[in-house]
């Protein structure tokens, strides 16, 4: 079915634009199509959309850029969105990890996935201005067994203030349902949920020399420090597992693997099914022996795939939910036990939370006695 509907504001050249910003696994690309789509098949509209990421791989950054025009304005650009009329922010761990609000206005919706407030989120965001809308996508898709990117959609349908709610459940229908028919329902159910719970705030600029005022960030595309004219000979990355420096938090989708120190036996599955360098291993003592003797977590590299959760022999390692577990403490205090250069922030889970406090708690998931 297609719907009539009318453009809001556009930009000079006649365009309403949307840009998200996300970590690869939240499926921000997919949301990106399903978008483009939603103009071009169900809104009669000019429609142009694509993504922006490096590799295919969960934790890296991507960005999906979308364009809608009436029929009489063809579309003549394929560039980045700077300036959005909408900005989606998959995921609020990103904050202060990139310039995710460059090219923001005041005439910006900024779409946020958070539980926090839009004044909290401003402060984080260290906004100029704009509309934030929160909503908590996470704990929607959690318990609607859903994902994030279909909460998104829904909310960011709503921002936009043209684009019908049953245009996007029709998308869904026709785009889910024909490939995963089982999980239908839930998606739907997201992006109504989506669609109906956002908070909102305006935020009007303010004058920058203001004890709260902040400066507009320009936009600009990254610069990289290597290229093809001063690369490493061969392409060599020098840091092995290509993640060294990467905060893989924003890309959990609530869960997170704990570590019960009492009942692991070093065996050393859990460092070898993790695809991150997330378990750290130091020289100790394990039965009176010298072994290498299991740390924990750093969470810093965990994106929550749960992969040693599956493969722990002794339920050492047990599914948690993050939030549960707030007060962050890595693993990976002991200088000696990571190069100096590192700096790991202070985001995520507490690496030693599932000890003796751990235990003391009934819980049937995680096999407990």
């Amino acid at each position: 079915m297609a719907y009539q509907v009318k453009l809001p504001q556009t930009n000079e050249n006649g365009y309403y634009e949307i840009r998200l910003e996300s970590i690869g696994g939240l499926g921000a690309n997919l949301c990106g199509k399903m978008l483009g789509e939603l103009g071009a098949v169900y809104m009669n509209l000019n429609a142009a959309s694509f993504s922006s990421y490096g590799s295919e791989k969960r934790g890296s950054p991507v960005k999906a850029f979308i364009r809608y025009s009436d029929r009489d304005n063809e579309i003549g650009i394929n560039s980045p969105v700077e300036t959005p009329h909408i900005l989606g922010l998959f995921h609020e761990a990103m904050i202060g990890k990139s310039a995710v609000t460059a090219g923001v206005t005041e005439d910006t919706g900024i779409v946020v996935n958070t539980d926090a407030t839009p004044e909290q989120i401003r402060e984080k965001l260290r906004l100029y201005a704009g509309t934030i809308y929160c909503i908590d996508a996470l704990k929607i898709a959690m318990e609607e067994k859903t994902r994030i990117n279909m909460v998104m959609l829904g909310a960011i349908a709503r921002v936009s203030g043209f684009i019908p709610l049953e245009a996007v459940l029709d998308i869904a229908r026709e785009s889910i349902g024909r490939k995963y028919p089982a999980m239908l329902e839930a998606n739907l159910v997201g992006i109504r949920r989506g669609y109906e719970q956002l908070t909102k705030k305006h935020f009007a600029a303010e004058h920058t020399s203001g004890e709260k005022g902040y400066e507009p960030v320009p936009y600009q595309e990254l610069q990289n420090e290597w290229g093809y004219e001063n690369a490493p000979i061969g392409g060599v990355n020098p840091c092995f597992g290509s993640t060294v420096s990467n905060d893989l938090s924003p890309s959990r989708e609530g869960y997170i693997p704990l570590f019960i120190k009492e009942r692991c036996i070093n065996c050393g599955l859990c460092d070898t099914t993790c695809p991150d360098m997330v378990f750290q291993f130091a020289r100790g003592e394990y039965k009176g022996k010298e072994a290498m003797v299991n740390m924990g977590l750093d969470y810093h590299h965990c994106k929550g795939c749960l992969r040693c959760v599956e493969v722990c022999p002794t339920n050492a390692l047990v599914m948690g939910v993050e939030r549960e577990h707030p007060e962050p403490e890595y693993a990976m205090k002991n200088q000696e036990l990571k190069p100096e250069h590192l700096q790991y922030e202070k985001v995520g889970a507490n690496s030693y939370v599932t000890s003796e406090s751990y235990l003391t708690e009934k819980r049937v998931d995680g096999g407990l006695m």
